[in-house]
């Protein structure tokens, strides 16, 4: 049985401020029904991905802005923050885990700059959308055995 994440819920106050922020990243808008002044659905999908993220009226119980460290993935973390940054998104700087395994949570542990060596899994760049729910984008150049 193969279970496919293909949708994430993420909680908003304002639908149109969020709609329109996504679309400012660039993302596809798939859907946006509303079956009556109560009850909006808002779907849009990020470029290259296979999930798309909801949000609207109604549709979670959850918080405005208490999604936290959702990942996004790409091929490169110099090129996606020049992207968002161009975007008029206030994204941090290329970061990565003292660690070296993930990252924290919050910036707790960020070292400045691209992991050593650049390696895979590595870098991290994150943001918030105007609610103050956080993602993270991270780097991943060659993927581990089975992925």
């Amino acid at each position: 049985m193969d279970y496919r994440l293909e949708v994430l819920v993420i909680p908003v106050a304002d639908v149109d401020r969020a709609k329109e922020f996504y679309k400012g990243l660039g993302w596809r808008e798939d859907a946006d029904f509303a079956t009556g002044p109560d009850f909006r659905v808002v779907q849009l999908t990020p470029p290259g991905s296979p999930a798309a993220v909801i949000f609207g009226k109604n549709v979670t119980s959850a918080a405005p802005g208490s999604a936290q460290d959702m990942m996004l993935v790409v091929d490169d973390i110099e090129a996606a923050r020049a992207d968002l940054a161009g975007r008029g998104v206030a994204v941090s700087g290329v970061f990565h885990d003292a660690g070296g395994v993930f990252h924290h949570a919050g910036t707790q542990a960020r070292v400045d700059g691209p992991a050593p060596d650049r390696a895979s899994y590595g870098s991290f760049v994150s943001f918030d959308d105007p609610d103050g729910n956080g993602w993270v984008v991270q780097e991943v150049t060659t993927r581990l055995p089975g992925r």
